[in-house]
């Protein structure tokens, strides 16, 4: 493959950093720019530089350890009962009510798991709970007036 200026340019970094470490000499240095410079294929770079480490070596010294407290703590996994039970919450009102029930066995079932596991989602769950209550307890005001209507007429 033929070597581009950003190529010959990233192989003289390459020398410059060796150089500046002390692994060549001025005259080597000079010598292997120029090879750099004449040199039309990527082999051909590698070949000048293949002896030299590709960028400037580490320097042992102090690691500054960032204190715990810093760090960003990895949040819990979101419940995925409690946002079914939300999805379902909330399809109560489209659904006329049908999902009422499926939602409220997800928030019941997603609470436990939540208190179990330590996972997040406890609000989602929760939401679901009260939209699928309401539509139960409309459901069941709406047999019990049905009821009654038919029962006094």
């Amino acid at each position: 493959m033929l070597a581009s200026h950003a190529d010959r340019e990233r192989a003289v970094d390459v020398l410059r950093a060796g150089f500046a470490e002390g692994r060549l000499e001025k005259d080597e240095f000079d010598r292997r720019v120029s090879r750099v410079y004449a040199a039309r294929t990527v082999g051909e770079l590698a070949l000048v530089v293949a002896d030299l480490p590709q960028g400037p070596a580490p320097h042992p010294g102090p690691v500054a350890a960032v204190p715990q407290v810093f760090l960003a703590t990895p949040r819990p996994a979101q419940n995925g009962r409690a946002v079914g039970s939300m999805v379902c919450g909330l399809l109560c009102l489209l659904t006329a009510g049908l999902t009422g029930i499926p939602a409220v066995v997800l928030g019941h079932t997603a609470r436990a798991e939540i208190r179990r596991t330590g996972e997040d989602g406890d609000g989602l769950a929760l939401t679901g709970l009260v939209l699928g209550w309401l539509s139960v307890g409309g459901w069941a005001l709406f047999w019990l007036l049905l009821i009654a209507v038919d029962v006094l007429d």
